[in-house]
């Protein structure tokens, strides 16, 4: 067990008020059932997808998912985890999971605070930005095993050509 010092700071005061600025700026429709919960719908080019902001204020964590707007078959739940392992492997931010309840893929991320004066609105903005970009990145691979019939080998394959040009 980690000893621990004295606390000598305040709280870090409550990131989603200014979560709550970066989605009235991008028009994103929203509802925040209370001070430390938000929840975002938005639309991505392959879906839409429901952004969850969760404060929590006793460790000053903050919880952010964004999950995606598709449902894992029965039967392919195997094939989704091998493929969550290939791309976590090449993320340097946040993971993939299942959403077991849903069964549906989100991308995952927890920021700690505690001691700091919280983060800064740029902070906010990339963790968004960096959620919606690789769920954007790799929702093809996600289409093509659960639906496209593919391994998780084949499916990285193909979601990861960098088409040259346009047609």
């Amino acid at each position: 067990m980690v000893a621990l010092l004295q606390e000598t700071t305040k709280p870090s005061p409550n990131p989603l008020d200014m979560v709550e600025e970066i989605v009235q700026a991008n028009q994103w429709h929203f509802e925040r059932a209370h001070d430390d919960e938000l929840v975002v719908e938005m639309s991505g080019a392959w879906c839409r997808y429901r952004m969850y902001f969760l404060w929590q204020r006793d460790i000053s964590a903050l919880q952010f998912t964004c999950q995606f707007d598709m449902r894992v078959p029965d039967g392919r739940e195997a094939a989704a985890y091998e493929l969550i392992g290939l791309v976590n492997n090449r993320l340097w931010f946040g993971h993939f999971d299942l959403c077991t309840e849903e069964k549906t893929p989100l991308f995952r991320y927890t920021s700690l605070y505690r001691g700091s004066h919280g983060p800064a609105l740029e902070q906010l903005e990339d963790m968004v930005e960096i959620a919606l970009t690789e769920s954007e990145r790799f929702y093809p691979a996600f289409q093509y095993v659960l639906w496209g019939g593919k391994n998780a080998e084949e499916a990285m394959t193909a979601a990861m050509l960098d088409p040259v040009g346009r047609a």
